[in-house]
């Protein structure tokens, strides 16, 4: 799969309809779309449009309509999405975040021990 290239607000959006139902049509995803954002189809179509160029989204052609399909995954968009915010807002440092949502989130008995082991696997690691 091609790089994660970096996506606005509103292209996660559509970003996130086609990663949970693909292949899927303009149509489809401004039905699903419509009612949470408001937008046009054409916005949605403006939309898709560029998610194409920047390598996030292919298409095949069906008659008269694109089926589009992500080309990069949520993980690796989710990764890079991090990482540069971590640059960006916190110098690059994951312990105030992780710090941040420890203390203001809410957090299940399951999710408390990923977080001990991943601390685990970090510090017998070096």
């Amino acid at each position: 799969m091609p790089e994660a290239p970096k996506i606005s607000e509103a292209e996660w959006e559509v970003m996130n309809v086609v990663w949970e139902d693909h292949p899927i049509t303009a149509q489809d995803v401004y039905d699903q779309l419509e009612a949470r954002t408001g937008w046009a189809l054409r916005t949605v179509k403006t939309l898709l449009a560029r998610l194409v160029k920047k390598g996030a989204l292919g298409y095949e052609v069906d008659g008269k309509r694109y089926r589009y399909h992500a080309r990069v995954n949520r993980e690796e968009c989710v990764r890079a999405e991090s990482a540069s915010f971590l640059q960006r807002v916190l110098g690059g440092s994951a312990s105030p975040a992780l710090a941040y949502f420890v203390r203001e989130g809410r957090l299940s008995p399951q999710e408390i021990q990923e977080l001990r082991e991943l601390l685990d696997d970090q510090e017998q690691e070096g």
